[in-house]
């Protein structure tokens, strides 16, 4: 399982030129699957997520977690982010879980976040979505379980 963080200050996704997600800051997060992922990596990144010491104190050092400052999240599926791109120049998505086994995981994974008491917006999955992120520092983190 891998996720990219992204610190924001506002963002939304679009289907069809609607909104269907949106947050007036906390974290972007892109959420990919691979083979072999269980309810304990969802568990491990959802820690990690919420605790992640990446927004600033008083004193302007990222020493505080999205629980910390009261942030939401908005959540959105991307099996890209397992694209392998060492061969040719065409992306490999071999690594990427595919479909149904796929979406049952993301639905698990936003549950548990919701569970947490934390406010969560998501996309459509697999939907053709158009993600607005006002980028917050710019801060990005690669959260991977394995």
């Amino acid at each position: 399982m891998k996720i990219l963080v992204q610190r924001s200050k506002y963002s939304s996704v679009s289907v069809n030129n609607k909104i269907v997600g949106e947050i007036p800051f906390g974290l972007v997060l892109l959420v990919s699957f691979t083979y072999g992922d269980t309810e304990k990596e969802i568990d491990y990144l959802v820690d990690k997520v919420i605790n992640l010491r990446i927004f600033d104190d008083e004193a302007g050092v990222m020493n505080k977690s999205l629980l910390d400052v009261g942030g939401s999240i908005l959540s959105i599926s991307q099996f890209t982010l397992y694209a392998d791109t060492k061969k040719g120049r065409r992306p490999s998505y071999i690594n990427a879980l595919k479909g149904e086994e796929s979406s049952k995981l993301y639905d698990l994974f936003n549950k548990k976040i919701k569970e947490k008491n934390i406010f969560i917006a998501t996309g459509i999955f697999g939907a053709d979505m158009q993600v607005s992120i006002l980028n917050d520092g710019p801060a990005t983190f690669m959260l991977e379980s394995r």
